[in-house]
């Protein structure tokens, strides 16, 4: 299936099956519901093709070396894409979640702040990381899971989201790492 077939076939389950919940979790958001997209075979394939597609060069070729995906709808993303490149995953998680020795990063939310940690050793210097989450809002998350790579040595090489909140402006915190969106709502 061509690359355009892939992305189509993935913006159409994404339109149809992500829900609007309006006031979660609290009044005046509207949350972004992917779990009927996940319940659907065919549409988180597509979805994870899609998203994986980020990570090949135009001849198809692999061209990152781990896929890192943010607490915790990302991992439900992050994981497959992973397998589908053949390349290893690695969780971003809250802070005192994971057992080894890790780096820290703070950073801002929409309502506060809280800390971000990633293995040490979750990749390596040198490596080209591709990003994946589900949303990109204010892009607090994704800007303090770059700095996380960074800090491992690695390079940011991508971000892959199935929906971005363009209102929101969070392009701007993730600097020069390229942004691929399947859907700007």
């Amino acid at each position: 299936m061509a690359d355009r077939d892939v992305r189509d076939s993935a913006v159409d389950a994404l339109t149809r099956l992500v829900r609007d919940i309006p006031d979660f979790p609290e009044p005046g958001i509207v949350f972004k519901d992917i779990t009927p997209l996940l319940a659907d075979a065919a549409g988180f394939g597509a979805v994870v093709r899609a998203l994986a597609a980020t990570g090949r060069d135009d001849r198809g070729e692999v061209v990152v070396d781990k896929v890192v995906g943010m607490e915790a709808r990302g991992f439900i993303l992050a994981a497959p894409v992973a397998l589908a490149l053949g390349v290893g995953f690695a969780p971003v998680r809250k802070a005192g979640k994971l057992p080894h020795d890790t780096h820290q990063v703070d950073y801002a939310l929409e309502y506060g702040e809280a800390v971000l940690e990633l293995h040490r050793d979750a990749v390596a210097a040198g490596d080209r990381v591709l990003l994946v989450d589900d949303v990109l809002a204010t892009g607090g998350t994704a800007g303090a899971t770059c700095e996380l790579v960074r800090r491992c040595g690695a390079e940011p090489a991508g971000f892959a989201v199935l929906m971005e909140l363009g209102f929101l402006g969070g392009r701007s915190a993730l600097g020069d790492v390229p942004v691929s969106s399947l859907l700007t709502v």
